[in-house]
């Protein structure tokens, strides 16, 4: 799995906590290995989202991804990580 940032991730995980920021290396160390682990809980997103997915990184941060082509897993994009109230205003 090729895994890739934008530069709209590279900014909003600049501006996490440092505990978050550990969390997040971690918790994407383990998605590179197996992105359907259970404790990720790797789901499709709705409506505006359509096109994305999304991992959890703590219970109320998340990192919204997308997959390319659709399905593989063999090119992955991080499009944006925070809090779950962030992300989807």
């Amino acid at each position: 799995m090729d895994v890739k940032y934008t530069k709209s991730y590279k900014k909003s995980f600049s501006k996490l906590d440092s505990k978050i920021k550990t969390k997040t290396i971690e918790r994407i160390a383990i998605f590179s290995v197996n992105p359907f682990e259970k404790i990720l809980n790797n789901h499709k997103l709705l409506w505006e989202y359509d096109w994305y997915r999304s991992i959890n990184i703590t219970w109320d941060y998340r990192a919204i991804f997308r997959e390319y082509p659709d399905g593989t897993y063999e090119f992955v994009e991080f499009i944006d990580i925070g809090t779950h109230s962030k992300l989807y205003q």
